[in-house]
């Protein structure tokens, strides 16, 4: 059985926690912050935590980990 490949895309924007957790960086922080309300900008700041189901589909594109 070959090795699988890990998609270059999610290591570079996800990371996996020792519990199994996917985290993500948060989107809408690029440009045209001067539109956002200042809360949006404020609660994105942080990695949040992804959905189960998203969880599974990144984990399947990561198959030996992020680390």
């Amino acid at each position: 059985m070959p090795k699988l490949k890990t998609k270059s895309s999610v290591k570079k924007r996800f990371k996996i926690t020792a519990t199994g957790k996917v985290l993500a960086g948060p989107g809408n922080k690029r440009h045209g912050l001067i539109n956002r309300p200042q809360k949006m900008k404020r609660q994105n700041r942080r990695h949040q935590t992804l959905t189960p189901q998203d969880a599974i589909t990144v984990k399947q594109w990561a198959p030996y980990g992020l680390g």
